[in-house]
């Protein structure tokens, strides 16, 4: 059967099985994929579908297939605990992406100011995992400078060198410290109800991301009018924010419930701002 050209999908959340569909789409379409898995059966998703780690790798493979040379994955993904036993998934999947050709770019942690009760016995769990996968050299990187510097505008002490393959140290003279600097792999959001987005009827979806966060992913692997692919859309967070920066986008959605919560979502962007 004949690939589809990734114009028959953009602007528009489809309704299927994301393997079904990605499976219609032509090879090296989309510039940035952003999406969570519903991973370890954390939260109930109301559809039928099973998720288990064969579901993952036919997804994986196809994500490697319409995924530009020089694009991204950004997977947002956790572990369960069972029986006092933590799943380790997220590894099991990154070691995959890697098995299939992606090179794991990153890994950055997404810290919630917010968190669940912890187990019994455990500290709060208060992460997830960011997996930054490119298919090659990422084509596009805008590095976020946003970490407050604290002896901004003040010169160096001394002069700043830079070690050299052979050992050796080439001076670089004193510099002036900029205001910010670029921030580290942990980066902290504001998230649940009320925080993550300001659209109340997202919150119908049981498992949303801070808009935030999508935000400052877009930003920093895509520039405008590049394709964003969600194949988890959810309640369309990753659709919402590609659009407001100006990016073209694709999204894909089993549950027929929550492809309706993301369209009405989406027909009120005109009035939002983003955080």
């Amino acid at each position: 059967m004949a690939k589809k050209n990734i114009d028959n999908f953009i602007g528009q959340i489809t309704n299927g099985d994301s393997v079904v569909v990605l499976s219609t789409i032509k090879s090296n379409s989309v510039d940035l994929v952003i999406t969570s898995p519903p991973y370890d059966e954390l939260r109930d998703y109301n559809n039928d579908s099973v998720w288990d780690f064969n579901s993952f790798k036919k997804i994986a493979r196809q994500l490697y297939r319409v995924v530009k040379v020089g694009g991204v994955v950004v997977w947002v993904v956790g572990d369960s605990v069972v029986k006092g036993n933590k799943s380790l998934s997220s590894f099991k999947q990154a070691l995959y992406f890697q098995q299939i050709g992606f090179n794991m770019f990153d890994v950055i942690i997404y810290e919630k100011a917010g968190t669940a009760p912890p187990h019994k016995n455990r500290y709060f769990n208060a992460f997830e995992y960011m997996f930054v996968l490119s298919k090659g050299n990422p084509k596009t990187i805008n590095l976020l400078e946003d970490k407050p510097n604290k002896w901004a505008n003040h010169s160096t002490f001394g002069n700043v060198t830079r070690r050299e393959q052979d050992g050796s140290l080439t001076p670089k003279g004193r510099k002036v410290v900029k205001p910010f600097g670029v921030r580290t792999n942990i980066w902290r959001y504001n998230n649940g109800k009320g925080f993550s987005t300001k659209d109340k009827i997202a919150y119908e979806h049981p498992a949303i991301f801070p808009e935030k966060l999508v935000q400052d992913h877009i930003i920093s692997w895509s520039n405008e009018g590049d394709i964003v692919l969600d194949p988890f859309c959810g309640s369309g967070t990753v659709a919402k924010v590609s659009g407001m920066l100006n990016r073209k986008w694709v999204g894909i959605e089993i549950s027929s419930e929550y492809c309706k919560i993301a369209n009405e979502r989406l027909g009120l962007v005109c009035t939002e701002q983003l955080f």
